[in-house]
């Protein structure tokens, strides 16, 4: 949100600097997030000069130039050739001097130089309208009037202003400061606060005293069918109106915050919406009709807005209706008919209070984001409706003359109390984190516009105006308390005490926090992806873990593109890995702890996970570097590391993975629980996500991990007295065949001392035949009743060997 400071200047006297206005909004709780120097003309005519043509003559070797000796002020001359047609001795013209910026009305800002055109010097350049951004004409040069002062700046000839605006972070609670006059009104608390203004000083509002009806020939009657949707509906009528463009002053005050000016009767109802916070729609008054009704459309009735676009409504969507039809979405976007145009001569005026929840779900429904809905659907001040309609029926009446012809109606279903509560000063104190002195809090409440009434020592009783939504209860208090009193006033103790007690629960957090560190120290970096992601990632792969079944879909996504609950962290890193690939870092380690939601037939499911992600080289290329690119070895490591540390990889069993997300890889599980599962991501999904590199993905169920360290316990067991033997088998296999069914095969033929079979190389390029792939497996036999001898071993490798060659024809390399 955009807040300008000589807007603000309108209700608060600031003599202070802007730099320092800045830092006490932010303190207060709107925080600037930028500030920037805004001009009412581009580039504020800063370094242009009124000057006066002396004399002219021809260029003698250009037909159409002239070089002219042009006076800017007192025994200040300067020769400039000029190639205008019109330009004549005599004339008061705009100058722009050699090192000025010049900014035109279209094209990019140029400085200009010193420079000889056609071999005479020329310092300077007399300026057209267009060239300095005042106007759109490039006829010739600007001839000002001639009773112009020579040798005075352009910016004070003109009455440029500069305005400072500052852009606020304003956070969904802060409902209140959605206007220049609210955020004048915290500023004011601030400064009395701070001492800058006295205890006595007053905000100033612009009266509205001077409203009255000038007759009732316009009367148009309300009926408000929806009183729950619309608890207040004020209106009132203008006639004899002249639809044209707005002063200098309203433009300006409007481009400033970025709003485009469109006509007077519209930049009114814009003005008074940041002035106050208080949206005001205005009808062309012809097309209203008779009469005005608020209520709801039949479901899927048609509707076009004034951006043309025609939606298609729902029963719940409020509309402002005339009696043929649907006439504006109520407080989010008005109908492309009933607008005011430059046939309008007369306007009905409406100013209302909707329903918040009502308005959000309108706005989301049909993808419309507008300044209204904004402030509707955060809640507006429902005591101000009336005061605003006057001041923008004041101001229409003003700058497109007119004459009020209705009293104001005022329809209001509800009554807007404070809210009521009470408060423990000792407690409000407790909340703070220091004493502050009863009499500070009891001024900084009253200055919020929070009444107190004392009831005992300690308790006060407090009426909060209906305009503060959030402040409902005692810790919003102490938050005004404090934003006010200032969050740096509150000192950090010098002595902190704390118990030591044994904890029986394990800790969540710091394994957490351990294991980050782990994994930060081997190089990776946390990545924090966004819960909420695209349905149609699920029909990417076919697996049974993520499915359209299992969605939790979301019943008012802010987004079609966050429209359902992740059932996996594996997209939102590939989007990290691509996005780290196409801002040119193809070497990624990422990893994520996050959870994942789904929905079965019976209940819901949500599980914490922790993602790995390695693609590229471990280490960038470097002459002392040996280190090569990511391989799945390098993500196993990673994982029995996490495990390792944690004390759990023991009695671990390695098995085929068995989900589409992978191409090939493994599971780990312990005590018959699976923990992780690790491989090379599918090839379909490193295509869908435009993936150069492979990609190793490892899952840890960090559910199961925990439950392994709550049960975890140290054990003893006798270091077997035999030893294990490994034998590796290097094979050429069908493509199509899988680790898990080599696996399989091998463990069916050799039950008795095969113990563990892992895959530790593969291979597909060139140099082997067409359709086949090479994998590399270790076997470890073991006996732990004896130690085996070499025809044992080479019995039971040449009954693995055999039963993988009649089953899958392998070959040996």
């Amino acid at each position: 949100m955009k807040i300008s400071l000589n807007w603000l200047k309108d209700f608060i006297d600031i003599s202070i600097p802007a730099e320092q206005v800045s830092e006490i909004l932010t303190d207060i709780g709107l925080e600037v997030e930028k500030m920037a120097e805004v001009d009412t003309v581009p580039g504020g005519l800063k370094g242009l000069l009124i000057g006066e043509v002396v004399s002219t003559e021809l260029h003698p070797n250009a037909d159409r130039l002239k070089i002219t000796q042009v006076s800017l002020g007192e025994n200040e001359m300067a020769q400039i050739v000029c190639g205008a047609p019109n330009v004549a001795a005599g004339q008061k013209v705009v100058v722009a001097v050699p090192g000025t910026t010049i900014y035109p009305t279209s094209g990019e800002p140029f400085k200009i130089k010193k420079s000889k055109i056609r071999g005479v010097e020329s310092l300077g350049m007399i300026c057209a309208e267009d060239e300095i951004g005042l106007g759109h004409s490039h006829e010739g040069i600007m001839v000002l009037d001639s009773s112009a002062p020579v040798g005075i700046e352009a910016a004070k000839y003109f009455n440029v202003e500069s305005d400072i605006v500052f852009e606020i972070g304003l956070t969904p609670n802060r409902a209140d400061a959605m206007s220049h006059y609210g955020v004048a009104r915290d500023l004011m608390v601030a400064f009395k606060h701070k001492g800058v203004l006295s205890d006595d000083a007053k905000i100033c509002r612009h009266s509205v005293t001077e409203f009255a009806c000038d007759s009732k020939d316009l009367t148009i009657p309300v009926e408000v069918e929806n009183k729950e949707a619309c608890p207040r509906y004020a209106s009132v009528s203008i006639s004899g109106v002249a639809v044209k463009d707005s002063p200098k002053w309203l433009k300006d005050r409007l481009n400033a915050i970025g709003v485009r000016p469109i006509n007077n009767i519209v930049d009114v109802t814009n003005y008074v919406l940041h002035e106050l916070g208080q949206p005001l729609h205005a009808f062309d008054a012809d097309v209203v009709g008779d009469k005005v009704f608020v209520g709801n459309m039949p479901e899927g009735s048609k509707f076009v807005t004034l951006d043309e676009v025609e939606r298609e409504l729902s029963e719940a969507d409020l509309m402002i209706k005339n009696g043929s039809g649907g006439m504006c979405i109520a407080g989010v976007f008005g109908g492309n008919e009933s607008g005011v145009t430059e046939k309008t001569t007369k306007v009905f005026l409406e100013s209302a209070y909707f329903d918040p929840v009502s308005v959000r779900k309108t706005a989301k429904r049909h993808g419309l984001n507008t300044d209204a809905s904004f402030r509707f659907e955060r809640g507006i001040d429902p005591n101000i409706t009336v005061h605003a309609l006057k001041r923008a029926a004041l101001l229409i009446k003003e700058l497109a003359g007119g004459l009020i012809s209705s009293e104001i109606s005022d329809i209001q279903s509800k009554v807007f109390e404070p809210f009521e509560f009470d408060v423990s000063l000792e407690k409000l104190c407790r909340l703070v984190g220091v004493d502050i002195p009863e009499k500070v809090v009891v001024s900084i409440l009253n200055n919020l516009s929070i009444q107190t009434t004392k009831k005992d020592e300690d308790t006060y009783m407090l009426e909060v105006p209906p305009y503060r939504v959030d402040v409902q209860r005692e810790a919003d208090i102490a938050e005004e308390i404090l934003r006010i009193y200032g969050f740096n006033n509150v000192s950090l103790p010098e002595k902190l005490n704390s118990s030591i007690t044994h904890r029986e629960e394990l800790d969540k957090e710091k394994v957490q926090h351990l294991i980050s560190d782990l994994l930060v120290d081997k190089g990776l970096v946390e990545a924090m992806s966004n819960s909420l992601t695209k349905s149609n990632y699920s029909s990417l792969i076919e697996t049974k873990e993520v499915r359209d079944d299992f969605e939790v879909r979301m019943l008012n996504p802010l987004s079609t593109d966050l429209d359902v609950m992740r059932q996996t962290l594996l997209f939102g890193g590939l989007e990290a890995v691509r996005l780290n690939q196409n801002h040119g870092n193809e070497d990624v380690g990422l990893f994520e702890f996050g959870k994942i939601y789904q929905k079965f037939e019976s209940d819901f499911s949500e599980r914490k996970l922790l993602a790995l992600f390695l693609s590229g080289n471990q280490e960038p290329e470097a002459w002392n570097s040996n280190k090569g690119e990511f391989s799945f070895y390098t993500l196993k490591g990673l994982v029995e590391a996490i495990l390792t540390k944690l004390g759990i990889l023991k009695n671990h069993n390695y098995s085929a993975v068995k989900s589409a997300f992978f191409e090939d890889g493994m599971e780990l599980s312990i005590a018959k629980k699976r923990v992780a599962r690790m491989g090379w991501v599918n090839g379909k999904l490193k295509e869908h996500f435009d993936l150069r590199n492979a990609v190793f993905y490892a899952e840890i169920d960090w559910d199961v991990v925990l439950s392994l360290l709550k049960m975890n316990k140290v054990k003893f067991k006798e270091l077997n007295k035999f030893p294990a033997v490994t034998r590796d088998l290097s094979m050429l296999v069908d493509k199509p065949v899988k680790f898990e069914e080599l696996l399989e095969t091998a463990e069916k033929a050799e039950r008795k001392l095969l113990k563990r079979v892992s895959l530790f190389d593969v291979y597909e390029g060139k140099n082997l035949p067409e359709g086949k792939k090479s994998y590399a497996l270790r076997f470890v036999l073991h006996d732990e009743s004896k130690t085996l001898k070499d025809k044992e071993i080479e019995k039971s490798m040449e009954r693995i060997q055999s039963a993988l060659e009649k089953s899958f024809n392998i070959q040996l390399r």
